[in-house]
């Protein structure tokens, strides 16, 4: 694995799932791969226009948006990457709206000429990615997995940009405290998906 691209939709800058991605991104380096870590808290991304401009546009690669703003260098990110860390900690059962943002702007990665029922991903026939999913909720991480809809949603953006999905972690019990030390379980586990990214 060259290249891999750690998009981290968590909103508490220092709590569980930053930890845990950088964690997975040090591992990573030291293998010898050239890791970069994407906060969406600090990124320049718009809501979706819904008007499905970039969805008319034929082929393989991304269609464009007619937003100018950080989207279409994330794209850019996501087309170069060989590996994708996707993490988001659950809000009101789902993935944070940061990452939910991030994840209605990957429409461009679907092709859904007007008349057609459904929309086609423009990845579904192209050489398979890795990605690694991460999850966190206060709920014990069995009932969160099982329960919330983040896992399923960080899933669906792998599918959509090409991606198959090699490893999950999902932490349960995270926000507990104020100032959360990444349990040592989690820390392990972390690292031992790392290396599915890296070789």
């Amino acid at each position: 694995m060259n290249k891999v691209l750690a998009i981290n939709g968590a909103y508490r800058e220092g709590g569980v799932t930053d930890q845990t991605v950088s964690v997975m991104v040090e591992a990573i380096e030291s293998a010898g791969a050239e890791v970069e870590h994407i906060l969406l808290r600090d990124y320049p991304i718009e809501f979706c226009l819904n008007c499905r401009e970039c969805t008319q546009q034929k082929g393989s690669l991304p269609g464009q948006c007619v937003q100018h703003d950080g989207m279409q260098a994330l794209v850019d990110k996501i087309e170069q990457a060989d590996g994708y860390i996707l993490a988001s900690p659950t809000n009101f059962g789902s993935v944070t709206a940061l990452y939910k943002r991030f994840m209605e702007r990957l429409i461009v990665y679907a092709y859904w000429p007007w008349g057609a029922n459904a929309p086609q991903f423009r990845k579904a026939n192209t050489p398979r990615k890795k990605s690694i999913l991460l999850s966190s909720s206060a709920a014990p991480g069995v009932i969160g997995r099982i329960a919330y809809g983040t896992h399923k949603q960080l899933k669906m953006s792998a599918k959509v940009i090409g991606a198959d999905t090699v490893g999950t972690l999902f932490t349960g019990f995270s926000g507990t405290e104020r100032h959360q030390t990444l349990p040592e379980g989690v820390r392990k586990k972390a690292l031992k998906l790392a290396e599915k990214l890296s070789f």
